[in-house]
């Protein structure tokens, strides 16, 4: 490497610092020959449920030189978000209390989809600035395979949950890509460091994982979530607890997080009312509450229905009869499947006698047909 990069990756590298990235890579344009055939064998599978989106990008998607032909390189860079490693914040500490909703420790403050692009924009214009070239930033929005990337650049590995681990950052890390038609140096590939452990494989509630390095989304409680549009399928309610956004199990089980430190960015340190937020006040919401709530946070793209849908199977799950007074209002919700799913919360909350009182009732008027199934259910 000349003098005249190595000057321009060190003066990169320190802006991107002080931006809030917590690593930087470089990986060339072409390093990752092989991620076109994996995609196609998880989408020949049906891995990717109804996320329809990635088979109709998949040959975008396959190479950056496929999504835009000029790019020499890529640079990737990671942004940590980790927890702070106190017990009351620990990613799993909402699984102690059923009263409480669980949500993905990315989600539990500002969409880092904001905080992140407008600083890749900056970078992006310095590097332009500094030594010319055409550039194109992304972050988890287009067709960009950004996880087989960051291997390629050395940020870390692909685990055997499918997500990035690195040895310095663990795997609480956001990741961002520019694209730019410089030929830069490429920083090397990292390699896989996951060794015999099956720790995050053995941790998943609902065994999305057929083999080590291959997710089945469609068993996953986070595309469950966060993805899925309909009723969730009754033989995941169960382990799905109270889990209301997204799954953080396999990440916090991965032994190379003893490695991770707190988030430094102060928007993506957790809000102190989504850490373990209480069922009760959630099962509440309107759209209206429901927007002012989540506001600026990832956790409004899916909407209100959905989300409710989320926070009745977590109360269905809590055994607590209490939440029945909660749930009730919502069997009569405009939209079936919080409609549907307020039934079976209903049926696992309430008296026998009351239940079968409903029943009776709701058949006599309800129309819709997962509806009225919900109700005919034994409700297990």
């Amino acid at each position: 490497m000349d003098k005249k990069t190595q000057k321009l990756l060190t003066a990169f590298g320190e802006k991107a610092h002080r931006l809030g990235f917590d690593d930087v890579r470089i990986a060339p344009a072409d390093g990752i020959p092989q991620a076109g055939d994996r995609l196609r064998g998880f989408l020949d599978k049906g891995y990717h449920g109804t996320m329809a989106w990635m088979a109709d990008t998949a040959e975008r998607r396959a190479s950056p030189p496929a999504l835009w032909p000029e790019v020499k390189s890529v640079i990737m860079l990671a942004m940590n978000y980790g927890p702070d490693g106190s017990p009351e914040n620990h990613p799993l500490a909402h699984l102690n209390d059923g009263s409480t909703g669980g949500i993905s420790v990315y989600a539990r403050h500002r969409d880092y989809h904001d905080i992140i692009k407008g600083r890749l924009k900056e970078l992006a214009g310095f590097l332009v600035s500094r030594a010319g070239g055409d550039v194109k930033v992304f972050v988890d929005t287009a067709p960009v395979m950004e996880k087989p990337l960051g291997e390629a650049a050395g940020l870390g590995w692909q685990g055997k949950h499918t997500n990035l681990v690195s040895r310095e950052l663990g795997s609480w890390f956001f990741l961002g890509a520019i694209f730019t038609t410089l030929d830069l140096p490429p920083s090397g590939a990292e390699t896989d460091h996951c060794g015999s452990c099956r720790a995050c494989l053995d941790s998943c509630p609902t065994g999305a994982f057929p083999a080590p390095y291959q997710l089945d989304a469609r068993r996953c409680i986070s595309y469950l979530t966060i993805e899925h549009p309909g009723p969730v399928p009754a033989e995941f309610r169960e382990a799905i607890g109270n889990r209301i956004y997204g799954c953080d199990d396999c990440l916090a089980a991965c032994p190379w997080n003893k490695f991770a430190s707190a988030a430094r960015e102060a928007r993506l340190i957790a809000r102190e009312d989504l850490k373990n937020p209480k069922l009760a006040d959630l099962l509440a919401l309107d759209d209206t509450a429901f927007r002012k709530l989540f506001s600026g946070s990832p956790i409004k793209r899916i909407g209100r229905n959905r989300f409710l849908r989320n926070v009745l199977i977590a109360a269905g799950n809590s055994g607590l009869p209490e939440l029945t007074d909660k749930v009730r209002p919502l069997l009569k919700d405009p939209d079936p499947v919080v409609r549907g799913t307020a039934v079976w919360a209903f049926r696992r909350l309430a008296a026998a006698e009351t239940v079968q009182h409903f029943t009776t009732d709701a058949l006599a008027e309800e129309t819709d047909d997962i509806v009225r199934a919900e109700w005919l259910a034994s409700g297990a």
